[in-house]
């Protein structure tokens, strides 16, 4: 039990290894100046398995870990188990507890909505935690929610609606929810899609929602293997256009090529056609590169085309462009195949280039979240923070860097006293 094995897989070793101590530090030391226009948290969730040992990445116990920053300084550092049934039964099954909607691991995003901070895992109810990282419970919308909720709902900027789905391994295969700004649950929808898929995220536009309807197929014959996935290209690979409002009989279906996406960047809609920027993926196994999908409505097909061949993945905008035309973007430069940052990727759509900031030698990157500067006046006006491992000191350090110029050298860094493992999604959470 919590021992760290040298002959484990990728993800229970090095700086993916789990760290089994929840601490609160205060005191951080920080070089460079935080600015003083970032008020808020940095919230980021990851798997952490508490037994030190997990079948697969995904599959692990949630660990939130936090920062907070107030008037150009770093209050508290602190990382909190998110404490539901699948932690309190240390020897429990995450397979098996699939079809119990409060059994989550809790381990892929954290988001803040109508004032609830929410801990998410697409295979289960939300969990809500506190402003310091406390477990809560468990939240449903009020009872409404009888389904899971997807790791990656979409927040409007215009109009302050959350939109979130859930995918199932058996029928309804596929269900759409939208949340008003105040936090009821509004609508449900049930989507006809031909089989169960790991739908892992979906797309926004000012008025519609897309769905990434790809051949990533649940295996239910060998459930007791890991992850119980296969990429099966009978399936298919289609994109649906559905108006946000709608349900399923206004779903519009676009075949594209087979291939599958974990992330998109964003999308948007231009005249009559739909721009979507993905982190895809030629199967399951292969690198994920950036690719631009743009949906004819008027011809009914979709043209694709490879904007960068470079290992990437967790992009980002800026919130206030969700769903909105975007000039530019952000994602993780990775390691090959391996799963961490070397680099940060600023991508302006405008000219289709790029600006690159390394993150130097035994540096290793996490998601990197931006946060717009509240007196910006431009899309990129702001900064990227993300929690990075040193390999030198064997610990870790948020950095916060200029997102215009995307300077090698952070704005600031805040150094952990302790190591943060790779994870998942965070955000920012402001005052």
């Amino acid at each position: 039990m919590n021992q760290i094995q040298e002959n484990a897989p990728f993800y229970l070793k090095d700086n993916f290894a789990p760290t089994f101590e929840e601490r609160t530090d205060t005191g951080l030391t920080v070089q460079g100046e935080i600015p003083k226009s970032l008020n808020g948290r940095l919230l980021r969730n990851g798997p952490n398995p508490q037994t030190g040992w997990s079948d697969h990445w995904f599959l692990g116990n949630g660990m939130i870990h936090g920062l907070e920053l107030a008037d150009g300084q770093a209050n508290w550092y602190r990382n909190r188990y998110v404490k539901t049934p699948l932690y309190a039964q240390a020897d429990s099954d995450p397979i098996a507890a699939l079809m119990e909607l409060d059994k989550s691991a809790a381990n892929t995003h954290v988001i803040h909505h109508a004032g609830k901070i929410l801990a998410l895992e697409e295979a289960h109810l939300p969990w809500e935690i506190s402003t310091k990282l406390d477990t809560l419970g468990i939240y449903d919308f009020d009872k409404k929610l009888a389904t899971p909720m997807t790791a990656h709902p979409k927040v409007c900027p215009i109009t302050g609606e959350m939109l979130f789905f859930a995918y199932g391994l058996f029928p309804p295969y596929l269900t759409y929810h939208r949340v008003s700004a105040a936090g009821q649950l509004i609508q449900t929808e049930d989507i006809s899609v031909p089989g169960g898929t790991m739908m892992h995220d979906f797309n926004i536009t000012e008025n519609c929602v897309i769905w990434m309807d790809l051949p990533a197929v649940w295996d239910i014959d060998n459930m007791n293997q890991g992850l119980p996935l296969k990429f099966d290209i009978s399936y298919g690979a289609r994109l649906g256009v559905m108006p946000r409002t709608g349900g399923n009989s206004d779903v519009i279906w676009y075949d594209i090529e087979p291939c599958y996406v974990f992330h998109p960047l964003n999308a948007y809609e231009e005249g009559n056609t739909i721009v979507i920027d993905v982190c895809r993926k030629a199967d399951m196994d292969a690198a994920a590169v950036l690719y631009r999908w743009v949906i004819d409505q008027t011809s009914g097909t979709v043209s694709e085309t490879e904007i960068d061949d470079r290992s990437i993945e967790f992009p980002r905008v800026c919130d206030s462009r969700v769903g909105l035309k975007h000039q530019y973007g952000y994602a993780a430069g990775l390691a090959g195949l391996v799963p961490y940052a070397e680099r940060y990727i600023k991508y302006d759509f405008n000219t289709m280039s790029s600006t690159v900031a390394e993150l130097g030698e035994g540096r290793e990157g996490s998601e990197a979240v931006f946060v717009k500067n509240p007196d910006g006046a431009t899309e990129d006006d702001g900064w990227l923070l993300a929690y990075v491992y040193n390999n030198a000191t064997a610990a870790s350090e948020v950095i916060i860097m200029d997102a215009k110029t995307m300077s090698p050298e952070p704005v600031a860094r805040i150094l952990l006293p302790g190591r943060v493992p790779m994870g998942f999604h965070g955000s920012w959470v402001p005052f």
